[in-house]
């Protein structure tokens, strides 16, 4: 799963918003597919494929227990410090918490679902058939997912008889009538209606908004802008709300899927379409069949008034779902698809396992994107025209890699528990470094993985816990930057720290060994060990089940009397029960002379506090520790100016080139601003963006070159940027710049920049321009007209206003509502006013809205009372008043809620 949902990033804004109160987007040569061996079970109900491999070394051997006072980990060791451990880390009466992996009473070995949909009622008709076998106790007794449903019969297949059951809303505890033991299968029917909006509360997290599992987008076709859509979404175990199921991570089955729709709607599920048969009634029923075990949270369907593109890579066949408009755009909206899978099949070692690969758009999506085995399910900010994939191209090839790569980490391998959700988003977010890597090169990886590292760092502020987290307190809470961003960045260390071959290699069986199974961490370390004959029990103690980081503080020195220069390095974290005093840190260090040309040498950190020492008769120009840059730490180095224009210069990695110019910025030396020049011309465009920030407009040759950049950049943020800058000269000379890009074959990003510059040196040719543009729903080109039309505002623009308000949302909605608000009150038109508040309410008190869109109608609002109370007007301050406080009583989150009520300070 892909998240796109970023709850720090609003909170942030809205502490921003307050602060400034009136402020989660080619094809290759066709070969044959490598058989795959049929599917046998053990008897014990575990899938075997293949020969069967040794067993012995899938164990988990028991880890020593340390002596009494000892520390648990045994890279944990004081150098020469008094620790007084702090409260949490006093032994206690009480275990700590465990979440543990689902214990099986049965296994589930297929699963037939018949189902019909009621659109007016928002139900599920269905009716389950399920194979299974008990694991290895006899029983007699069957227990089931089944959230919410009418159940109407339970029964052996093909029986009338019905079966004595109980059922709570939740589980569904059968009693099959007599004992089954390990090599008995049976199967049960249930027909049941699923009723996923029929709940007293729902559920959902930051990551995954709703837990309904079963979604009726536009039901009742009210919304003429919007389709009626069925989908789906399982994950964590949320698919138990529409079939009834063994709804845990660690189960996987077969799968049969029959769905009778209207004759107008395209359907899509897990594995292939057998069969399609139109009924009598004007509905038709599609027969899908995944022959392949899976797990039950990979289930999906989705359902709606598509467009289908077909494409193929070898032998598989792909599929595009997106609404008809996009039709044209299918293939960039779902980028490099059979490039990806060659790539990745090659680099893994292991074909693309499934039997085919299809990607679908639904509206109203409750995450980024799900990994449905074979069937991919993505929200509509993927959904582009030509203009916006200019923009956003990198967006969506990482959103594709990422549940793509999912395919091999996630479905065909998958965590037995969700405390081990890293081995299913840890990869699935490295596969991103290594889609960029493959096809933008190291400097465009490098850059996403510092920013993916960056934001690991940022969310473990107030505290982190250990990558693999038997302790969390809701499965949900999973999903976060520990299990994404930290998960993919410990990868890197892992490949950096055994080499690539290695790395692949080691990957390679990890995927053979455990194909069609679920895993936990100790079976990725075991694959590691196996190929590389090290123990790296040290690595996965540290990085996988300890927490937090380590913080460095990094000097160096220079002795030409013994000629020996040297790094101190300090490791200044703060420890806890679970955060090591000390790392265990492998470092490459690399030694420059005054030619750029560097020795490397190795070191291991294992001290609090280390000085190494290397020959060096001369000076060095600069000593790079961590010259590798994959370490997952907080580094404060202390070069000189000096040094860090030496490593700009001369350091062959991108983030040697961004730490020394973020270091520089510091500086107002003649160094820096030669440095910043210099960046102008940098190979990658997140330098280049960064020099713009910092450049000499008035010095002409600077400014030479920005204009370069805004014509020519190949990057469209970079000529966006570069555009502002010239902006700001207010020289007309720039003109043609601006104009060429509000062309038709500019993104949006450049479109709006050249929009708002314009409007700043020729206000009147930009509105001209605007009045051609202004149906055009791209939230920066909406932003750059509001902002015109707030500047000069006529009565003509606030139907316009009123309808852009219907669809802006996300972080855009805070200046696009500001600039509305400015428009009204320059206006001062009562009754404009009036209709204004009441469209804004509107938005506020409808759960449906997102929370961007809802603070900032509520805001707005807020914001308009405080003009009537500037004004004198306190009949009508006092009506906002009312309705701001309505607003917060019927809020149902509580973080707007609290927000809501920093609105009543004067």
């Amino acid at each position: 799963m892909r998240l796109l949902s970023l709850p720090s990033a609003l909170l942030a804004v809205f502490l921003l918003t307050f602060a400034c109160t009136p402020k989660t987007a080619e094809q290759t040569t066709a070969t044959p597919v490598k058989p795959v061996p049929t599917v046998e079970w053990d008897t014990i109900g575990k899938p075997v494929i293949g020969a069967e491999e040794d067993s012995a070394d899938h164990e988990h051997p028991e880890e020593e227990a340390p002596e009494d006072g000892a520390p648990e980990d045994e890279y944990v060791f004081m150098d020469e410090a008094t620790v007084t451990p702090d409260s949490d880390m006093v032994r206690s009466d009480t275990l700590p918490p465990y979440n543990a992996s689902h214990t099986f009473e049965h296994d589930l070995i297929h699963t037939k679902l018949e189902l019909s949909f009621d659109w007016a009622k928002k139900r599920a008709n269905g009716k389950a058939t399920l194979t299974l076998r008990p694991w290895f106790y006899a029983t007699d007794k069957l227990t089931l997912d089944a959230k919410n449903f009418d159940i109407h019969y339970v029964g052996f297949e093909g029986k009338k008889d019905t079966l004595k059951y109980e059922y709570d809303n939740e589980k569904l505890v059968i009693n099959l009538g007599k004992t089954f033991t390990r090599t008995e299968e049976y199967k049960v029917t249930i027909t049941y209606t699923a009723k996923p909006d029929e709940r007293e509360s729902f559920g959902g997290s930051a990551a995954i908004t709703s837990d309904k599992g079963l979604y009726f987008i536009n039901a009742d076709g009210a919304d003429p802008d919007k389709p009626r859509q069925i989908w789906t979404q399982g994950e964590t175990e949320s698919n138990s709300f529409w079939f009834p199921t063994v709804d845990k991570p660690n189960e996987r089955c077969t799968q049969e899927m029959y769905l009778t729709v209207e004759d107008k709607y395209k359907t899509l599920s897990n594995g292939v379409l057998v069969s399609s048969k139109k009924n009598a009634d004007g509905t038709r029923t599609d027969y899908w069949k995944m022959d392949k075990p899976h797990a039950p949270y990979l289930f999906m369907m989705a359902i709606g008034e598509y467009a289908v593109v077909k494409d193929k890579w070898r032998n598989i066949p792909l599929e595009y779902y997106v609404e008809p408009k996009f039709e044209q755009y299918a293939r960039d909206i779902f980028p490099y698809t059979p490039e990806m899978l060659e790539f990745f099949s090659k680099k893994l070692g292991y074909d693309y396992p499934w039997p085919k690969y299809s990607q679908v758009v639904v509206r109203d999506y409750v995450s980024g994107a799900m990994e449905n085995t074979s069937a991919v399910i993505f929200g509509e900010f993927m959904q582009q025209d030509k203009r916006g994939l200019l923009d956003n191209h990198l967006t969506n090839e990482k959103v594709v890699a990422h549940e793509m790569f999912h395919h091999w980490f996630g479905d065909l391998v998958t965590t037995e528990s969700w405390a081990n959700l890293t081995l299913n988003e840890g990869f699935a977010n490295y596969s991103e470094y290594l889609w960029l890597e493959h096809k933008y090169g190291r400097d465009e990886a490098d850059f996403h993985e510092y920013a993916e590292r960056q934001g690991y760092i940022y969310s473990a502020l107030d505290g982190g816990h250990p990558l693999i987290n038997f302790g969390y307190d809701s499965r949900e809470s999973m999903f976060d930057a520990h299990s994404y961003n930290k998960g993919g960045a410990i990868l890197h260390m892992l490949r950096a720290q055994v080499g690539d071959e290695a790395f692949f290699a080691a990957l390679n069986r990890y995927l053979k060994r455990n194909e069609f199974t679920d895993v936990e961490a100790h079976e990725l370390r075991l694959a590691f060990e196996d190929v590389t004959g090290q123990d790296l029990n040290w690595f996965f103690n540290q990085w996988f089940y300890g927490s937090g980081h380590p913080n460095l503080d990094i000097s160096y020195d220079w002795d030409e009397t013994t000629g020996k220069a040297s790094v101190t390095i300090a490791q200044t974290q703060e420890p806890n029960k679970e955060t090591p005093y000390i790392y265990d840190l492998p470092l490459s260090v690399d030694i420059y002379d005054a030619s750029g040309k560097a020795r490397r040498e190795s070191i291991r950190l294992t001290k609090r506090s280390q000085t190494f020492t290397f020959d060096a008769p001369v000076r060095p120009a600069l000593i790079n520790a961590d010259a590798d840059k994959a370490l997952l730490a907080v580094k404060n180095d202390q070069h000189t100016p000096e040094e860090w224009a030496f490593m700009y210069r001369n350091a062959p990695k991108w983030q040697d080139r961004w730490d020394a110019f973020e270091k520089l910025k510091e500086s107002k030396s003649g160094l820096a601003k030669a440095i910043f020049a210099e960046a102008l011309r940098d190979k990658h465009w997140s330098l280049r963006q960064e020099a713009l920030a910092v450049a000499d407009l008035d010095n002409t040759e600077i400014r030479a070159a920005i204009a370069k950049l805004a014509e020519t950049d190949p990057k469209p943020d970079v000529r966006a940027t570069a555009i502002a800058m010239l902006s700001q000269t207010e020289d007309k000379t720039y003109v043609p710049i601006f104009e060429k890009g509000m062309s038709a074959d500019q993104p949006y990003s450049v479109l709006g920049a050249s929009l708002a510059a314009l409007s700043r040196v020729s206000p009147e040719a930009a509105l001209a321009v605007a009045k051609k543009i202004e149906n055009d729903d791209n939230e920066g080109v909406v932003i750059s007209i509001a902002e015109l039309y707030a500047g000069s505002p006529e009565a003509g623009s606030f139907q316009w206003f009123l309808k852009k308000a219907k669809k802006v949302d996300n972080m855009a909605a805070f200046r696009y509502y500001e600039l509305f608000v400015g428009y009204l009150t320059d206006l001062n038109d009562p009754a404009m006013l009036d209709q204004a508040v009441q469209a804004f309410q509107a938005v506020s008190l409808d759960s449906k809205n997102s929370l961007w869109r809802r603070f900032a109608n509520t805001k707005a609002i807020a914001d308009l009372r405080n003009f009537y109370r500037a004004a004198d007007n306190t009949a009508k301050a006092d009506e906002l008043k009312k309705i701001l406080a309505d607003i917060r009583e019927k809020e149902t989150d509580e973080t707007l809620k609290m927000y809501y009520g920093m609105f009543d300070q004067p």
